[in-house]
């Protein structure tokens, strides 16, 4: 992920200008220390390329980056992006490369503000006009190619889109999108360049109008010509997956036709893709490695590959379902021989792309959609009431249409998302440890997992549960779910899997309660998990674990005997109502508390029993004055929609607290 190989900067014993490696080492120290004479000035190309490769390596140290940055290097570096020789271009382009990988965020703005971008927008344009006037593929024994060339530059451009908003606004704005697809079509030549393409079109194409709004045919025309690819590999499945998740958020979606779908689904393999088991594909390889481990400094080469697997989160990248973050893929860091390491990774990076499309696919497209996830009220349709707008659009799913239902049917996709939420194969994982080579995979098994389960949640939301096969269905799903959460403790530190597996259980459990359905899980079983779910840092997580409380309590209200499970419920709402930091999270652990003793005698005992009444007339004006207080600094208009219409229920409940008191 945006990382240069180490295996780039080995030379030959002698330079092509006849200069021993050792006496351009030299020069590189001597140059160096000498202001006046900077080695990356050098008039010696050889020089040049070691000054970079230099910087390549050292960077790879996040503590080095800060001196790098006060000593102006992007701006020195930026000129030898053009520089007459391409093995300086190749090495100048992937010392930058490793900047934005390894610097983050932070790096990547401070980058663009430095204008790295134009020097690349040239050299990608260039490029691009190599490529029309050469076609022809390239010879194994090349070094130094206007591919390799291109392909750390498409891969520093991918790091900077990534993580930097300014970077795709200067994207839009000189046309970059055409400099990319020469580097996309060379797909059947290069599929590593292909890829670091598609890639990066995944991610510009990401919530950005202003593009995918003025495509033209060409882009269309490209994308198409690689979804019908027949190639066998699982670099080029992984190809035509992102290309169709590029081509989803290109076309506008309400316009999206049957055959369009079928594309997706069938001729980028997606169904096939998530059928394979990658536990299985991974193990043989792995096994057989073992068998022909490198000699020391390869070995030690793979441990510091693995050391630098920096992994660069989308910028803006949003969660709970809707737009699903997405991760760089690493296996440009791995020697161009692991074939069987490449494969392995491109069908698992495949997996996740695959289940990120079926996630954007099943949701809405309103952009609130996320936020309400963050601060959704189970009695969703009474929270707007009192907006100023009465908009409550957000609360609705969106409605699959028939053909689609039967796409998604047709491919058995419910069936292969389940059994992709299930743990990566132990043996999988044994096997991953033992090798520093296949250990990052292990990561990457577990975030397919995590994808399976956020796609659940989105199936559950928006699928009718006869298409999941009804209660028997439902009731498959639960023990499933059961059998994940309450396998082992450890899960239950795993912030990720713990977001991922409790917005499918709120899902599920919201679909049994509308239906009547009985429940596998137990009461006790349910707060156990949600205790530990409130003590998580992530407040999706913990609205997630207060949304079901509500749910297992508002069931429970209704069942004789439930008077002892109803009061543990209501006390654990109301400590977290009354402590938790967080506003959002505070209101949903009091619309839970509305929804648990809204109703029913059990209720009306336990509500008692805790002194539900005065424990609520205490909080609410401490809820008031934090609304007043953090609301408009800290939280959108429509967070304190919905915060404001939870005073307003808390004030409405309290008072019938105080009827039902009074009888």
């Amino acid at each position: 992920m945006g990382k240069t190989k180490n295996t780039r900067f080995k030379r030959p014993q002698f330079t092509p200008a006849g200069l021993s490696v050792g006496a351009v080492k030299d020069a590189v120290e001597e140059e160096a220390e000498a202001e006046e004479s900077p080695a990356l000035q050098s008039p010696c190309a050889d020089i040049r390329e070691y000054a970079c490769a230099s910087i390549s390596r050292v960077v790879q140290q996040s503590q080095n980056i800060p001196g790098f940055l006060q000593r102006d290097a992007v701006r020195r570096l930026g000129p030898l992006l053009l520089d007459s020789s391409l093995a300086v271009r190749e090495t100048a382009t992937g010392a930058l490369r490793n900047l934005s990988a390894c610097g983050g965020p932070n790096v990547c703005e401070d980058m663009v503000r430095q204008d790295v971008l134009t020097p690349l927008t040239a050299l990608l344009k260039e490029c691009s006009l190599g490529f029309q006037v050469n076609s022809s593929p390239v010879k194994k024994e090349e070094k130094h190619t206007v591919d390799d060339v291109a392909n750390e530059a498409v891969n520093l451009l991918w790091n900077l889109c990534e993580s930097s908003s300014a970077a795709v606004s200067v994207f839009n704005r000189a046309g970059l999108l055409d400099a990319l697809l020469p580097c996309l079509e060379r797909h059947p030549h290069n599929i590593q360049l292909a890829l670091s393409a598609a890639h990066c079109l995944h991610t510009v194409t990401e919530e950005n109008p202003e593009l995918t709004g003025t495509v033209s045919e060409a882009v269309l025309a490209a994308l198409e010509n690689v979804l019908l690819s027949t190639q066998s590999s699982m670099e080029h499945a992984l190809l035509r997956i992102l290309a169709a998740g590029t081509a989803d958020k290109i076309v506008l979606f309400s316009l999206l036709n049957l055959f369009l779908y079928e594309k997706v689904f069938h001729t980028s393999q997606t169904s096939h893709c998530l059928s394979l088991d990658a536990g299985a594909i991974t193990t043989e390889p792995a096994s057989a490695c073992k068998d022909k481990q490198p000699a020391g400094g390869a070995m030690e080469e793979e441990e510091e590959m693995e050391e630098g697997d920096v992994e660069v989160k989308m910028n803006g990248g949003k969660r709970n379902g809707k737009k699903a973050k997405i991760d760089k893929d690493i296996s440009d860091f791995m020697p161009r021989n692991r074939l069987e390491l490449r494969e392995a990774i491109a069908l698992l990076t495949a997996q996740q792309t695959s289940l990120e499309i079926i996630v954007n696919m099943c949701c809405s497209d309103d952009p609130s959609d996320d936020e309400w996830e963050e601060m959704s009220s189970s009695d969703e349709s009474e929270m707007f009431a009192d907006c100023p707008d009465g908009n409550n659009s957000m609360l609705s799913p969106l409605c699959l249409s028939a053909e689609l239902h039967t796409t998604l049917l047709n491919h058995s996709i419910p069936q292969q998302v389940l059994k992709k939420a299930d743990f990566p194969s132990r043996v999988a994982l044994e096997i991953c440890n033992k090798d520093p080579a296949w250990r990052c995979l292990i990561k990457k098994m577990q975030r397919v997992q995590c994808r399976a389960l956020t796609c659940l949640h989105n199936i559950l939301s928006v699928m009718d549960p006869e298409c999941l096969g009804g209660a028997e269905g439902l009731q498959v799903v639960a023990q499933h779910l059961s059998s994940l959460v309450f396998g082992s403790e450890d899960v239950m530190k795993d912030e990720e899997f713990l977001e991922a597996v409790t917005s499918a259980i709120r899902s599920l459990l919201q679909i049994l309660a509308s239906k009547n359905i009985p429940q596998c899980m137990s009461p006790q079983q349910l707060m156990s998990m949600c205790e530990a779910a409130t003590q998580c840092d992530l407040v999706s997580v913990r609205v997630n674990a207060l949304a079901i409380l509500g749910i297992t309590g508002s069931t429970l209200a209704k069942e004789k005997g439930s008077v002892d499970t109803l009061q543990l419920i209501g006390n654990a709402l109301l400590n977290v109502a009354s402590k938790d930091s967080n506003l959002v999270v505070c209101g949903e652990a009091l619309d839970a508390l509305f929804d648990v003793f809204a109703d029913g005698e059990e209720a009306e005992r336990a509500a008692q029993n805790i002194s539900l009444f005065s424990a609520l007339k205490a909080l609410q004006p401490v809820f008031k004055a934090k609304i007043r207080k953090e609301g408009r600094g800290k939280y959108g208009p429509d967070q304190l929609c919905v915060l404001d219409n939870i005073r307003i229920n808390l004030r409405r409940f309290i008072g019938y607290l105080d009827t039902l008191q009074k009888k």
